[in-house]
């Protein structure tokens, strides 16, 4: 078992004949995930790297029917189409990988989506990966550097940062501490899985035992993680580096969502509510690998 992507994966790329949607598909095919279709209007008729292309979601589904995830590489201003494409043709799984997607276009795909019982990871989010698994959307970059980065392990990875999502997950595995699936939730103010989701979904795989986050600044994705703790939601050993310590009110920090206000969303605030419910804080990132393996040991 795994979270979001396993064997049981039947995915369609929508923008698959785009320069992104080509190099990332050949991404996910190489690295083991089920590329079943792709869609692109008017590019019907077509293959991409043996994967039948078609004009829409619909036809897809109709020709291949068992697909129950869509990874999503078109032009900003296009996702929400896509998106409600998807859901309307029964999709239950969604990941938007492009950035700079309209705030009210993903309020749009959330209503929409929670009116389907569907879930979406994104926006401007790298995807995820699950190890000897797949992957969804564009993590390691290359097959080969995935499959050479992320060694399998019983730990997972929840971060709000894309190239901190893969550091840990290098860094963890270089350290001899393996993985079981690591998820960028996307750096954009709203999203359609946050922090909470994730790690629900790592409390009921039996492959991760702990599970590391990457915080920031902004929004309050890692106190709704501790609630979850607090009400014995999520009982796995957490532990956490929260980044954006210096920053001042009103300044954003790497990502539309790492922006503090007042004083909501702050890098102390998260921290102590974290520590409150247990949570093994990291200070410095270089020792987020030493840190977990002296968590793992004491499971032992």
């Amino acid at each position: 078992m795994s979270i979001l992507v396993d064997e049981n994966s039947r995915v369609l790329v929508q923008g698959i004949t785009g320069r992104e949607g080509m190099a990332r598909t050949k991404l996910m095919v190489e690295y083991g995930t089920n590329v079943v279709a792709g869609c692109t209007p008017g590019k019907g008729n077509q293959t991409v790297l043996e994967v039948p292309v078609y004009d829409t979601v619909q036809e897809a589904r109709e020709n291949v029917p068992e697909i129950n995830t869509s990874v999503i590489f078109v032009p900003a201003p296009l996702v929400k189409n896509a998106a409600l494409e998807a859901i309307a043709a029964g999709i239950k799984l969604l990941v938007l990988v492009p950035d700079r997607v309209p705030i009210y276009d993903v309020l749009e795909i959330a209503h929409a989506a929670k009116e389907a019982d569907a879930q979406f990871l994104g926006p401007n989010t790298l995807g995820m990966l699950s190890v000897d698994k797949g992957v969804l959307g564009m993590m390691g970059g290359r097959a080969q550097t995935a499959k050479q980065w992320f060694k399998k392990g019983n730990v997972g990875v929840t971060s709000r940062s894309g190239g901190i999502t893969s550091s840990i997950g290098y860094y963890l595995s270089k350290s001899g501490v393996g993985l079981s699936s690591i998820v960028h939730v996307g750096g954009d103010v709203i999203v359609g899985m946050p922090h909470p989701e994730i790690v629900k979904k790592f409390q009921d795989d039996p492959e991760t035992e702990a599970v590391v986050m990457f915080g920031e600044i902004g929004t309050s994705q890692e106190e709704q993680v501790a609630d979850l703790i607090e009400n014995g939601e999520f009982t796995k050993p957490l532990i956490a580096f929260i980044g954006g310590a210096a920053a001042k009110s009103g300044t954003r920090f790497s990502h539309a969502g790492a922006i503090v206000e007042g004083n909501r969303g702050t890098h102390a605030s998260k921290v102590k509510r974290l520590k409150e419910v247990g949570v093994h804080i990291v200070d410095n990132f270089d020792d987020i690998p030493q840190v977990t393996r002296e968590v793992l040991q004491t499971l032992n």
